[in-house]
């Protein structure tokens, strides 16, 4: 069955697996707990954004392990000497809740975001998104995301992208999403 009808037989059996819980389709929508806003990333957020990626239950929701210290530092000290990054640190309320970037990958330009596990649920990562896509206009961009990840996927959805064909031989578990 391809990705797309076996997700969306999920939804409308009402049920989809995140992580070891189970999640009605029929959820209210959530708005943000308070004020969503993006910044330029700052030095001083990159230890929140490792705390935030050592969480074991983002990475197996994410399918996509932690970095050691050096490793991450590393990371995201290439990510903000890329003039061809976008990164933004995403704000609750005036506190680090994750960041989102926009990159290039393999030939097209994606989109990628990590919000800390005490900011889900809170439309942090729709709202996040949707400003970010407001200021980065290229299209199309794309977005990887695990395929057990319904919760991503229902956020990227929510901001208008769309289930893409998986490249021929993908078989990682992934989906890859398109905007525009």
């Amino acid at each position: 069955m391809p990705i797309a009808a076996h997700l969306d037989d999920q939804f409308r059996q009402g049920r989809a697996t995140i992580g070891a819980r189970d999640v009605g389709r029929e959820r209210s929508p959530r708005l943000p707990a308070g004020e969503v806003r993006l910044r330029s990333v700052a030095e001083d957020d990159l230890p929140v954004f490792f705390e935030h990626q050592m969480d074991a239950d983002a990475n197996r929701m994410a399918a996509f392990p932690p970095r050691d210290r050096d490793a991450f530092m590393a990371h995201w000290t290439t990510i903000l000497r890329d003039a061809s990054v976008v990164a933004r640190t995403v704000l609750l309320d005036g506190e680090v809740a994750g960041n989102v970037v926009a990159f290039d990958y393999e030939g097209r330009r994606d989109v990628g975001y990590w919000i800390g596990r005490t900011f889900w649920g809170k439309g942090v990562a729709t709202g996040a998104l949707r400003a970010f896509l407001d200021e980065v206009t290229e299209r199309p961009l794309y977005a990887g995301v695990a395929e057990a990840n319904v919760a991503s996927i229902r956020v990227l959805e929510k901001c208008g992208f769309t289930i893409s064909e998986a490249p021929a031989g993908d078989d990682d578990g992934h989906v890859l999403m398109r905007l525009g």
